[in-house]
């Protein structure tokens, strides 16, 4: 079976009421196009480095209108819509928000969701550093969900750096894993490609990666480079650094053909370590 998809890249704002027709906008270029799974990256609605300006925009899931149109539209098209991630308000007693990905099925119900389980909390050097997990309480939960056409794995960004979460998610059956990011530009340049190859390789998975691209408010930059990875490892599309929609064709036939050549899947062994001092 070929699936047609789509990934759209996106330079988000700070101002989410700004970004929704953007993302509406690329979504119906893509239905143009002719894709019935559209994915769209982490944080679609809103990038800001400001706590008290999400604090002040944010919105819970219930109320949130990026969600509410998203999945209007969704209906409207008849498509399976991975929206990468909203950032969102929660019930949290310390304030922190949600980091939640979700798939909206072709009658605009939600399908699953997911919030981001690793929290991006690093020092790059030259004075770059995040403190995801200040903003975002982390989620629990790996989660993946029937299509029909194939079972969806869904990750967001620096889940990518884990592999036995992606492996989890393919022996649970995912044919597909959604990794939606907005990844800086040192990481994105030594590690981006590398590592999305390496998950689709381990898994027998195609990968889907729609990022984040360019200057945000507060001058935070993303690296862009939203790609598409076969179950072999093999880059099937690839965008640049602009704002964009690439549209792919995915022949799910690769996934049993990629495990069926390499069943790693089916070859985990237990064991135990020894530390010699």
């Amino acid at each position: 079976m070929i699936l047609h998809a789509a990934l759209i890249q996106l330079n988000s704002s700070d101002n989410p009421a700004a970004n929704l027709p953007v993302i509406e906008s690329y979504i119906r270029e893509a239905h143009k196009g002719g894709a019935t799974l559209i994915t769209t990256p982490e944080v679609s609605n809103i990038i800001s480095a400001s706590r008290s300006h999400q604090q002040d925009v944010l919105r819970t899931e219930d109320q949130d209108q990026t969600l509410a149109r998203l999945r209007e539209l969704a209906a409207e098209l008849s498509i399976w819509l991975l929206i990468g991630s909203l950032a969102l308000k929660t019930n949290a007693a310390d304030g922190r928000f949600a980091n939640r990905s979700f798939l909206i099925r072709p009658d605009g119900e939600i399908a699953a969701w997911y919030d981001k389980i690793h929290m991006f909390d690093v020092e790059l050097g030259s004075g770059e550093g995040y403190r995801e997990s200040a903003q975002f309480q982390p989620g629990d939960r790996a989660v993946l969900a029937d299509a029909g056409f194939a079972k969806i794995g869904l990750t967001i960004c620096y889940d990518l750096r884990f592999a036995y979460l992606h492996r989890t998610l393919a022996k649970a059956g995912a044919a597909i894993i959604t990794s939606p990011a907005a990844f800086t530009v040192p990481t994105g340049k030594a590690h981006w490609q590398v590592l999305l190859r390496a998950r689709a390789i381990e898994t027998g998975c195609f990968i889907l990666a729609p990022a984040q691209c360019g200057t945000h408010a507060q001058t935070r930059k993303t690296y862009g480079h939203s790609i598409a990875i076969d179950p072999w490892g093999k880059v099937i599309a690839e965008a640049g650094e602009n704002p964009c929609v690439t549209l792919v064709d995915l022949d799910l036939n690769l996934v049993s053909e990629a495990r069926a050549k390499i069943p790693a899947l089916t070859h985990d062994r237990e064991f135990t370590t020894h530390d010699h001092q």
